[in-house]
């Protein structure tokens, strides 16, 4: 319902780019301009300098945006609501989920709920748990699941179950015999590390200062983005990573993986993020109650 001008601005105004504009509308680039022309004249004022190939808002420009986001906002939110008189759950579900959720607790969830309610269409963003966050944040998600709070005063943050981290290694490592280790033993050890911006990097990295070692002293021999990256390097025995429990379940039955908890024990919460700016729909409370339950259920919590 809102004016198209108004959606193509922002977006626009969003990414400071005529091309990525159009490539996130799926237009050509001179159909984003022409909107753009058409809601200037409309105002009788520019709404974009433009200086050697990069473009910057105007203080009117700025003005309208600010306008633009609430009245798309509003277009949104009526659109919900009118839809929900009808009594289903349905519609777009735009959801992030940090690497180790969307990989190893997630997909079960998303098909379970998909079950209950097919006329849900869910959109999934798989990222670190600081891109997720800011992605809440900036309203470009419904929900964020991550493994870790939010640090950001515009995100709400509903914390949902523990995640036990624990030392993985091959069955021959030397301390795969050992019932337990401390953050002197990892500290001995080559690691093989999640990337900077990674809630399980995070959470370790914090576990290491508190117990007296610095993570730049640490022999980080390989960073990686994926967890079955990390579990197959570590299936060679060149190292050892820190991981969640839940992502070697199928290693442990199978043998070739060994996982030996921290001493004293690293637990973090796995967290829910909502934006507290924007309205929540029967759909995303829908999700979010049933994604918490579901997760609590795995952990053990009733």
């Amino acid at each position: 319902m809102a004016d198209r001008r108004l959606q193509v601005f922002q977006s626009v105004a969003k990414h400071l780019s005529f091309t990525k504009a159009a490539e996130q509308l799926f237009m050509t680039q001179p159909a984003v301009t022409f909107q753009v022309k058409q809601l200037e004249e409309h105002f009788n004022a520019r709404l974009f300098e433009r200086q050697r190939g990069r473009i910057s808002l105007t203080p009117a420009g700025q003005l309208v945006l600010g306008y633009a986001e609430k009245i798309l906002a509003l277009s949104d939110e009526m659109d919900t609501r009118v839809g929900e008189l009808t009594g289903e759950v349905s519609g777009p579900l735009l959801l992030g989920a940090s690497m180790t959720i969307a990989e190893f607790i997630l997909p079960r969830i998303l098909g379970e709920f998909k079950a209950l309610h097919p006329q849900v269409q869910t959109q999934m963003t798989v990222a670190n748990s600081e891109i997720i966050e800011n992605r809440v944040a900036e309203l470009a998600l419904d929900v964020g699941l991550v493994e870790s709070p939010s640090h950001l005063p515009n995100v709400a943050t509903e914390v949902c179950c523990d995640d036990e981290l624990v030392m993985i290694c091959a069955p021959g490592h030397v301390l795969a015999k050992s019932r337990g280790v401390t953050a002197r033993d990892v500290f001995a050890q080559p690691i093989i590390s999640r990337e900077s911006g990674s809630g399980t990097r995070e959470f370790a990295d914090n576990y290491f200062r508190d117990h007296g070692v610095t993570p730049d002293e640490l022999n980080i021999v390989m960073e990686l983005g994926s967890p079955e990256a990390i579990k197959g390097v570590v299936e060679t025995g060149i190292g050892v990573s820190i991981m969640s429990r839940a992502t070697v379940s199928k290693e442990l039955r199978l043998g070739t993986l060994v996982a030996l908890p921290l001493k004293p024990r690293l637990i973090r919460k796995l967290s829910v993020l909502t934006p507290r700016e924007k309205f929540r729909s029967r759909l995303v409370s829908a999700f979010v109650a049933f994604a918490l339950s579901r997760m609590r259920q795995v952990a053990g919590l009733k």
